[in-house]
């Protein structure tokens, strides 16, 4: 008999793997489900991204080991973004750490950074490694509530005192997954003070901070001055470039918090392939104009998404960044718990699969989150579904 580890008991299924059993299961029945629920980007990486690829793996010499911290140019083209992207400076060598997707690095820095006991500060609703990352490695999770009357940033003075002062480690993420709320500089400001106060490690996720639209330009919070002092920043070319399936992602800033996770990360794995590498080199160089056009697709979605969501009786409106529109369930449609149930309906009847609130927390129940990164035909057809079943 193999016994689980007792951190298991207390860990949940990720919801979105259950999710995806009970789609597939739907499927199995022959049911032409589209998929809505999952951030997946639908669109290839730009060209040069995938013959960069192709022209490396050609090269007998790139099939070992990728190194523990990644190619030199990787971590200088991670560094120039930056400084393009963010007018923030980062040393290469020290502030800069290409990882396997940003995921793993999320989780990675729970067990570079906390103990048995100690706490985490963490959005609700919020992305689920969040917590996961700090229930494997032993700590207590506090969440903070992000709600609409607040523009879905947290009220940082509301925070106990008792858990803000025992805290070792706060996650923020802007633009917000699952909301689309955004966070200014003014905020981030405010949140490099709070971590300074109570000695805290800020870990600001963004892998949506170049996916935004009509003119909206998200910040990094290292570009806060001394930000670097209290932050560490996450980053993935997944949504920005249209390479969820690569699995690369970068971390920056803070040079400790740097070092912490190298160290744990060159325990568990071997860094990335080689071309992988060169492909993500191609990828930093990439001009604004091919994200704008992206942008401009997703927006298109978003508004169709919007405009039928609106026909149901949904007060829905378009998000100034993120792939997804967070959508408030109207009583008439049940309201509150029953968005759940709204969304078992939609896959059920209709064959269109959404995320329910819930899986981000309690904050987000009486939520469904529907991604834009489904083909634009796709979308317009679930939305007929959807009106179908009014």
């Amino acid at each position: 008999m193999i016994l689980k580890a007792e951190r298991l008991a207390t860990l949940p299924p990720y919801p979105f793997a259950l999710w995806s059993a009970q789609v597939a299961q739907v499927e199995r029945r022959g049911v032409d489900v589209i998929r809505l629920d999952i951030g997946n980007p639908d669109m290839a990486p730009p060209e040069p991204v995938v013959a960069a690829l192709c022209a490396s793996a050609q090269e007998s010499a790139h099939h070992g080991y990728g190194g523990y911290r990644g190619l030199a140019t990787l971590r200088r083209a991670m560094a120039d973004y930056y400084a393009r992207r963010f007018g923030v400076a980062l040393d290469p060598d020290a502030e800069v750490l290409p990882l396997i997707g940003s995921k793993e690095g999320i989780v990675n820095l729970a067990l570079a950074c906390l103990d048995n006991g100690d706490v985490v500060l963490a959005p609700d609703p919020g992305y689920a490694p969040y917590a996961m990352g700090a229930m494997l490695a032993g700590a207590e999770v506090v969440t903070f509530p992000l709600l609409a009357e607040h523009s879905f940033l947290p009220v940082l003075d509301a925070i106990p005192r008792v858990a803000a002062d025992k805290a070792k480690l706060m996650w923020l993420n802007y633009p917000n997954n699952p909301t689309g709320g955004v966070a200014d500089l003014g905020f981030l400001t405010q949140a490099v003070e709070f971590g300074r106060d109570h000695g805290i490690l800020i870990a600001y996720d963004a892998p949506y901070c170049d996916v935004a639209y009509d003119g909206y330009v998200a910040p990094s919070i290292l570009a806060v001055d001394g930000a670097i002092d209290v932050a560490i920043e996450f980053n993935s070319l997944s949504k920005t470039y249209n390479m969820a399936g690569w699995r690369i992602g970068m971390a920056v800033g803070n040079r400790d918090a740097i070092a912490a996770l190298a160290q744990v990360k060159s325990n568990v794995d071997s860094g990335l392939f080689h071309p992988l590498q060169e492909a993500a080199i191609c990828a930093l160089a990439t001009g604004p104009a091919w994200i704008e056009a992206r942008n401009a697709t997703y927006r298109e979605r978003l508004q169709i998404l919007v405009d039928g969501l609106r026909e149901v009786g949904f007060d829905a409106s378009l998000p100034k960044a993120a792939l997804y529109l967070w959508a408030s369930v109207p009583e008439a449609l049940g309201g509150g718990e029953s968005a759940t149930s709204l969304a078992r309906l939609w896959l059920e009847q209709a064959g269109v699969a959404v995320a329910p609130g819930a899986f981000f927390g309690p904050s987000g129940a009486g939520y469904v989150r529907i991604s834009a990164t489904a083909p634009t035909e796709r979308i317009r057809e679930a939305m007929a579904r959807i009106k179908a079943l009014a």
